[in-house]
């Protein structure tokens, strides 16, 4: 958020105070025709069940080579003005190319990330409903994660979109949970049905005594609360180990995959099928 400064004439009668100019964010031509043209492309990063080592769903993940990750295309495109324009296109290419899914990959689940200001704006819960109409996916296999950021604003509204979302099938899930400065109270005031647990939660708990007991309490608390528990950035077997004896519901993480195209994920979905057989 920009903010503006006068500097007032000594004496300077506020009626003469003259207004700031209006902000007009400067243009990212190359990215606006990227997105325009819809040439943003889409990894996917296996959900895995560890105890079953189950490919379950995947998060859709945006990339474009002018930018080194997601995270980075995003800053870009907020830059500019351009983040909601990129998180809609992004949302409705995901439902889309999930839904056209056969074989091995028809049954996953498909994780979609929200921007906050996604979810902050009105109508944006009936928007998505018809995009997943629209593309012929079930609600069901739907989760869109939502950051602890989100859950600062109107509480009550968000809690009704949410609620909306639900009552279609679409499942929510707060992502990166335990990093932000969302109150525990949310776990409980609103329509949640997954804890995704930060990578940074996770990085010590094999050799980090507090690390591994806050980790398995959150874990804990989910379930206590009916929650499912997807841990992200899970590198070892000492720490897949560890989540799976805790009750951790997937992971996502190099162990098990990292982000994939369609062909890479329909060749290593069919190949861990083969395996288990």
């Amino acid at each position: 958020m920009f903010k503006w400064f006068t500097r007032l004439r000594r004496g300077q009668r506020a009626s003469d105070r003259q207004s700031p100019a209006p902000v007009t964010p400067r243009r990212d031509r190359t990215l606006e025709a990227v997105i325009a043209h819809q040439r943003i492309a889409l990894l996917f990063q296996p959900q895995i069940d560890p105890a079953t080592g189950d490919i379950v769903g995947v998060e859709a993940l945006a990339r474009w080579d002018g930018a080194a990750s997601p995270e980075e295309l995003f800053a870009r495109a907020a830059a500019v003005g351009l983040a909601e324009r990129l998180s809609r296109l992004v949302q409705r290419k995901a439902l889309r190319v999930a839904a056209t899914w056969e074989g091995a990959l028809k049954p996953l689940n498909l994780s979609i990330n929200l921007l906050p200001q996604d979810l902050a704006r009105s109508g944006y819960d009936g928007w998505l409903l018809e995009e997943i109409e629209a593309a012929g996916i079930d609600p069901k296999r739907i989760t869109i994660e939502i950051t602890e950021s989100a859950l600062l604003a109107d509480c009550d509204a968000i809690a009704e979109r949410l609620a909306r979302l639900r009552s279609a099938g679409v499942r929510v899930a707060v992502d990166d949970f335990g990093t932000g400065y969302a109150s525990l109270a949310y776990l409980t005031s609103l329509p949640l049905d997954i804890l995704k647990i930060d990578r940074g939660l996770i990085a010590d708990i094999v050799g980090g005594k507090r690390d591994r007991i806050v980790v398995k309490a959150m874990i804990a608390l989910a379930r206590e609360l009916d929650l499912k528990v997807v841990v992200e950035g899970v590198e070892s077997t000492a720490q897949l180990a560890l989540l799976a004896d805790w009750g951790c519901d997937l992971y996502q993480g190099f162990i098990g995959a990292g982000p994939l195209d369609e062909a890479e994920l329909a060749r290593f979905v069919t190949a861990s099928m083969a395996e288990a057989a």
